[in-house]
């Protein structure tokens, strides 16, 4: 895929991050010394997912190679990233990166080029650059999962008619009570015009419009004082269970797993859910460089990504992996009605344009939180 050459607004940088970044950086040395031998480090979205992916990966991955995985948590974005290359002492090594984030890393020189031709072939032989789905493909990154944004609620607080559509997430009259959201542009933007009646195949084009974006707006407004705003993915299953909230956009994987694990009654609505996918990247400058790349190799097969949706009801970005994803393992409940990609559930998705974030992250940025602050 050939990228775009961006005329070239520097990302607005988030200053609170890239002074922690920064500060992190040079305070690496003054702690207590980690053990000897080789070691990386992998930084991905905590929680459920983090406990996921370590049991399914990292540990495997330092137990036959030898190289140990040390792990941190961080909520997306490119600030830190680039705080770490701005000042060229980077300690992260690879990040789990949503797909707009490692494309404009990429385009900023602040990832490293991974060749897909250099990543494991499937176990029948089948080269990765046919096993991958193509869509998972970026210059900068290997494919990891399939998941999705959808919303949730709690089922013992609705014991007469449930919400099914995702008009009902915002019809407060109807469905009284707090609603959570990531306090970020993407997907609540989508989620406003699918809730709005905007056809699926239409959403980007009408938020392409100046039109589009302000009938988005207008839509959040209508439930602005009614919304309590998350950050990190472990927050919407807590604020559900504690009941701070009525029902809340959420990662699907966190839901089942407090469903699955917690018991917890939670509902998810598959209506309008914005179906994604996220890319292993390296951080460019890395030391660990060949380390780096070797993780990634071991994480991005077909087993490894199966491991991680044994885990948690994330999908592999390898056609390999599919067939290998049968139960959950902690409990035994077949994953597959539990996925973001069955037939069932992606019936009224919303495939995330990527693009369109590459293109209007810096602007939309600043127009939510000028709107945030209105809001509030």
């Amino acid at each position: 895929m050939k990228m775009k050459e961006r005329s070239g607004v520097r990302v607005a940088r988030d200053m609170s991050l890239v002074v922690l970044a920064v500060a992190s950086v040079f305070m690496i040395g003054c702690g207590p010394q980690a053990p000897e031998g080789p070691a990386i480090t992998a930084v991905s979205w905590g929680g459920s997912y983090g406990r996921a992916y370590r049991g399914g990966i990292q540990i495997p991955f330092a137990e036959q190679t030898g190289i140990r995985v040390d792990t941190e948590d961080y909520n997306g974005g490119l600030a830190q990233i680039r705080a770490q290359v701005d000042v060229g002492a980077v300690h992260w090594d690879v990040v789990d990166l949503e797909m707009a984030d490692a494309m404009r890393g990429c385009d900023e020189g602040l990832l490293e080029p991974i060749d897909i031709d250099r990543l494991p072939p499937a176990p029948d032989g089948t080269p990765a650059r046919e096993d991958f789905y193509p869509e998972m493909q970026g210059p900068c990154g290997a494919g990891m999962l399939f998941y999705s944004t959808v919303y949730a609620y709690n089922a013992d607080l609705f014991p007469d008619e449930k919400p099914a559509t995702m008009a009902d997430f915002f019809d407060l009259e109807k469905f009284p009570g707090r609603r959570g959201m990531r306090r970020v542009p993407q997907v609540n933007l989508e989620f406003a015009l699918i809730a709005d009646g905007v056809p699926l195949d239409e959403v980007y084009a009408v938020l392409r419009t100046p039109e589009g974006l302000d009938r988005a707006f207008e839509k959040l407004d209508t439930i602005s004082d009614q919304v309590i705003w998350w950050e990190a993915g472990a927050q919407p299953p807590q604020m559900l269970a504690d009941g701070e909230v009525v029902m809340s956009t959420a990662y699907n994987g966190r839901i089942f797993n407090a469903q699955v694990l917690e018991e917890q009654p939670f509902m998810i609505v598959w209506d309008g859910q914005l179906l994604d996918f996220g890319q292993l990247s390296i951080v460019a400058g890395t030391p660990r460089l060949e380390d780096a790349l070797r993780f990634v190799r071991f994480a991005t097969t077909g087993e490894s990504q199966a491991a991680v949706a044994r885990r948690i009801s994330y999908g592999p970005a390898r056609r390999s992996g599919e067939p290998l994803v049968t139960t959950h393992l902690a409990t035994g409940v077949e994953m597959a009605p539990h996925m973001p990609t069955s037939p069932e559930n992606a019936a009224r998705a919303l495939r995330n344009d990527w693009e369109f974030w590459v293109d209007n992250q810096d602007a939309l940025n600043e127009r939510f939180s000028a709107w945030l602050t209105r809001a509030n």
